[in-house]
């Protein structure tokens, strides 16, 4: 059997998805669309029950492709059973979609969630008059808590034994006849759920339009008695009231509000101040950078820098340090001095340390193996040992840093704090030209630029699309994480790394905004309508939903790390040992590489940038070049060219300028790909000219204006002011042609 999960955004559908399934989900494409399909199994029944969460939808007219992948897979796939899943806190908005499921020939049962909420507020919904006017099943369950959830199962089992056949909330009203009329025809052509292609065919759905342009034709007449009221012939607008009356006329009763002196709720009181139109930016500013400071920084809490904390005792260094991993204690033992741990470290670095240990015993393990075997000059001793295996630890050892920052994302999302982010941020998008629905896949680009861009098919305008994917990479991407923790151990000492890692991902909110800014100054784009959607209440996230965010971001770097990473590693490992004549065998010095070669032509193109000067620029250029297969890389190149904490030579100006390259410029293949299929033809190739135009000039800017500090400080002053005065300028430049546009729709 195959069941279907049907509901609003935000009514924990996907809570009660990952409930039903645990580990047997699995996330794909649907055919033709990039919209997520996710399916797994319930195997506590009789039989295993297929589950299909549906994409989240507030109506099944084709306006978007969730909500016509939605509704071709009800009437075409027709499912044994459609559980709609309902929020119990906002029942009169989450029955509009239910309304239109009732029109459907399937078996329905609703899933009347958040109930624990309601009950704790003293409220009362009573389910038996609803089912009853339903004319369905209802039951009671808390998602988030799993109450009720076994009996929702064995319910809708049972429901699906037995055939349906669609209702309307329309009969009673003065659409009724209209829509019996329509019916009747199209069951006359045998068409399947007549009752809900007849009122879609009413309100001119364009689906149906194309379908059955005969039947319209038919029923014209009786449609044009209706055009003489306060709707002018909009059946659409019809429909959605005749709808709406109903709901409040027959469902308001069954609600049975508590008497509190105020309707204020719990979630109202902290959006006062976490949606704040002057403090709610800076509060998610400072929410981000703790949540960096608790993954990247190396003296957590400032102990070291505002208490002067030094740790002495070799144990504790080695405990805090992954025995010992980042070399204190060696160094100090080579130098003669006294082994001191400057701080704490976060729990990120920590877990890092001790990541990096694991990598490298195992690494340790395996060349002694070699060694012992007498073969540790061999080719595939060195493939192997300095190759593959030093290539992943270079990756891996940052993974327990990835998966923090991804933990503290998926906390801040499922806690229903980050759909407020998105409403704070309307106000400030809509003015680049974007609406706060872009900030959604935006917010994704900090996870992934594949999903974030395929996240954009809900943006209905293609130039809002074609912005928002040119947009995406410069929010940092878990692969480009990497980067910024290993370049955060060397730049101003590495105490200040998390302040390193939080400017860079600021920074790329800094130039995607000025990006947006320059894209709109010199575009004919109207401006985009506000972006409506409805807050979910304040919860505590459940533990198994930030489980299975992990476990698929995991899943996802593991194949990258064991596929393309894998592959990539073993081709510069092979470019870094061979000459072009290969078949002389290994060269014994990687300046005589044909990696080495290759970097050396291209390391002049990159001379304005700074970080590709000096004899061991070119290392840096390959280490770019190579991130376009992979943004991760960029680390296992660089390792695999001696460069790490201790070998990296550059200044404080030219670190951060190579950062802002890797962040703005080409993103993976993979990504590329994507931009490729979401945009429109121009648009992708305006794109793919904008990241490289981005990466080029921000780095030479960074880098120009940190060497101009670094000169005279007067002149570095300078040159912040004449930027700033420029980034004005363009700011007034888009706020009058705003301005002129209003004037023009006045006039």
């Amino acid at each position: 059997m195959k069941f279907a999960l049907v509901g609003n955004p935000n009514s924990g559908k996907t809570t009660l998805f990952n409930s039903l399934t645990g580990a047997t989900a699995h996330v794909g494409n649907w055919p033709g669309v990039t919209v997520d399909k996710r399916e797994g199994t319930y195997k506590k029944l009789k039989e295993n029950i297929s589950i299909v969460d549906l994409p989240g939808i507030y109506s099944l007219s084709p306006y978007t492709p969730e909500e016509v992948v939605s509704r071709n897979f009800i009437i075409d796939e027709k499912p044994d059973c459609v559980i709609n899943i309902v929020d119990a806190t906002n029942l009169e908005r989450n029955l509009y979609l239910t309304t239109q499921l009732l029109e459907i020939d399937v078996p329905i049962i609703i899933a009347l969630n958040m109930m624990d909420s309601v009950k704790k507020s003293g409220d009362e919904i009573d389910t038996k008059e609803l089912a009853k006017n339903l004319a369905i099943p209802v039951c009671e369950i808390s998602a988030l808590k799993g109450d009720g959830i076994k009996e929702l199962m064995e319910k809708a089992y049972e429901v699906a034994q037995t055939k349906r056949a669609g209702t309307t909330v329309l009969v009673h009203s003065d659409l009724g006849n209209l829509v019996k009329v329509t019916a009747e025809k199209l069951n006359d052509k045998q068409v399947s759920s007549p009752l809900f292609h007849a009122i879609k065919l009413i309100e001119e759905d364009s689906i149906e339009v194309s379908m059955h342009q005969d039947v319209l034709t038919e029923i014209e007449p009786l449609r044009a008695t209706y055009t003489k009221n306060e709707f002018d012939g909009d059946f659409e607008g019809m429909v959605a009231d005749a709808r709406y009356k109903y709901i409040t006329m027959h469902f308001n009763k069954i609600i049975k509000k508590a008497n509190r002196n105020s309707n204020e709720t719990t979630s109202d009181k902290i959006d006062k101040v976490l949606t704040h139109k002057i403090w709610g930016i800076p509060i998610f500013i400072v929410l981000m950078f703790i949540v960096f400071h608790l993954v990247f920084s190396e003296d957590l809490l400032f102990l070291n820098s505002l208490f002067g904390l030094e740790i002495r005792n070799s144990g504790w260094i080695n405990f805090f340090t992954g025995m010992g991993y980042d070399g204190i204690l060696e160094e100090a033992i080579l130098n003669g001095e006294d082994a001191v741990l400057a701080g704490i470290p976060s729990l990120g670095v920590f877990l890092q340390s001790w990541m990096g240990w694991l990598t490298g015993s195992i690494i340790d393990l395996v060349r002694g193996w070699f060694a012992n075997g007498g073969v540790d000059e061999t080719w595939y001793a060195g493939l192997i040992c300095d190759g593959l295996l030093t290539g992943i630890d270079s990756i891996f050892s940052f993974l327990p840093q990835i998966l923090l920052l991804f933990l503290f994302i998926s906390i801040l999302e499922d806690s229903g704090y980050m759909a407020r982010v998105a409403f704070i941020m309307d106000r400030a998008f809509r003015k680049f030209g974007l609406s706060g629905k872009a900030f959604i896949p935006l917010l994704m680009g900090f996870g992934c630029s594949v999903p974030a861009m395929m996240a954009t098919k809900t943006l209905e305008d293609e130039k809002e699309r074609d912005m928002t994917i040119r947009l995406a990479p410069f929010f940092s991407c878990g692969a480009k994480a990497p980067i910024w923790a290993m370049l955060a151990t060397v730049v101003a000492g590495s105490f200040l790394g998390d302040i390193f890692v939080f400017s860079i991902y600021l920074l790329g909110i800094v130039i995607a905004i000025l990006s947006a800014l320059i894209i709109k100054a010199f575009s004919k784009k109207k401006d985009v309508p506000p972006f409506i959607m409805e807050l979910p209440a304040y919860h505590m996230p459940q533990f198994k939903n930030l489980v299975a965010h992990l476990w698929e971001k995991l899943k996802h770097f593991l194949y990258k790390a064991s596929t393309i990473i894998t592959a990539a590693i073993i081709l510069i490992w092979f470019l870094s040992n061979f000459e072009w004549a290969f078949w002389r065998g290994m060269v014994d010095d990687i300046s005589e590489s044909i990696l080495a070669d290759l970097g050396h032509v291209l390391q002049y193109v990159f001379y304005p940038l700074g970080w590709s000067m000096g004899s061991e620029g070119w290392k840096y250029t390959v280490a770019s070049i190579t991130g376009l297969i992979a943004k991760e890389d960029v680390v296992a190149t660089m390792s695999q060219l001696g460069l790490e904490e201790g070998t990296i030579a550059l200044s404080n100006a030219q670190i951060y300028a190579f950062a802002a390259y890797n962040l703005f410029t080409l993103p993976c293949f993979a990504a590329v790909a994507t931009a490729k299929g979401e945009s429109t033809k121009k648009g992708f190739l305006v794109t793919i000219l904008w990241w490289l135009l981005a990466s080029y000039v921000v780095s030479m800017v960074i880098y120009w204006i940190g060497y101009s500090f670094e000169l005279f400080w007067w002149l570095g002053l300078i040159v912040v002011i004449i930027l700033i005065s420029l980034i004005i300028g363009l700011g007034f430049i888009v706020a009058n042609k705003r301005k002129n546009k209003q004037e023009k729709r006045v006039a």
